[in-house]
Formats: structure tokens, sequence, C-alpha cells
């Protein structure tokens, strides 16, 4: 398979963003308070590097396989770490940290469903449909840790 000048463009831009992710859940999960927030971010560290990944795959001329029934948002489940009327610091801190990861998946979710198109390939658009239905229960993800822990 071989890209189009507009199709490499479109993958190498959704590459930065994966990487920008990965960075970001790297230095989130160091800096966040509760270790339950710790491990997620460092699961969506690694989700995002798979992401990183199949699109080098791409750019190689090769399409991973996908089966676009991701259900990671779905079936997470946190227990709560922070009392229901508990106000700290901490909680403030890993608040900020979830809220600010919901906005980023967001945008990125929006390049996926922006760039889909933009491809002849019917695998390639498959490949790209399934990373932003996970960046989307990425989102979800952190929404029910946020949740489960009362944060505003």
């Amino acid at each position: 398979m071989l890209l189009n000048e507009k199709e490499t463009q479109a993958i190498k831009d959704l590459q930065t963003q994966e990487q920008t992710c990965k960075e970001k859940y790297k230095q989130y999960s160091e800096k966040a308070k509760d270790p339950v927030l710790k491990n997620l971010f460092s699961k969506l560290e690694q989700k995002e590097q798979e992401h990183y990944d199949s699109l080098g795959q791409v750019l190689s001329g090769t399409v991973p396989c996908v089966d676009c029934n991701d259900t990671d948002g779905r079936d997470y489940a946190p227990k709560a770490t922070y009392a229901d009327s508990m106000t700290s610091e901490d909680k403030t801190h890993d608040c900020f940290l979830a809220t600010d990861c919901i906005g980023t998946e967001k945008l990125v979710s929006g390049e996926y469903n922006n760039h889909v198109f933009n491809f002849a390939d019917s695998d390639v658009r498959k490949l790209l449909a399934d990373i932003q239905v996970e960046e989307q229960n990425h989102a979800e993800m952190l929404y029910k840790y946020k949740t489960v822990n009362k944060m505003q």
C-alpha cells in the first residue's frame, strides 16, 4: 500500500498527537497522588504507544488488523480512593489531571474524525476509526474515575 502526500502528512500529524498523549500520560502518572489514577495513566500511556506504533506500520506500508470492538471504557470500574466528602489538595490535584486528559482525548478523537475520510484504503479508515473509539474509551475511563471519586 502506498500513501499519497496528503495521507502521509495526516498519519504523521496523528503520530504527533499520539506522542504528545503518551508523554502527557507518562508525566501525569508520575504526578498523580492516587495509585489508582497513576495506574490508569500508565495503562493509557501504553495504549497511546500502541496507537503510535500502528500509525508507524501504516507509514511503512502495512495496516495492522483491528477488531473495532473495544470495551475498555464500558468495562472499566475503578474503586474510589477519595472519600465522598473528602476535599483535599491531593484530590483537587488529581481531579485537574484527569479533567485535563479528558479534554485532550476529546481533541485527539476529533482529529481522527477529521482525518478518517482522507484515506482511500478502507483498512486504514478502519484502523483510524478503531483508534478513535479507543480514544473515546480513554475519556470514558477518566470520567468514570472522576465520578467514582466524586470529583467535579
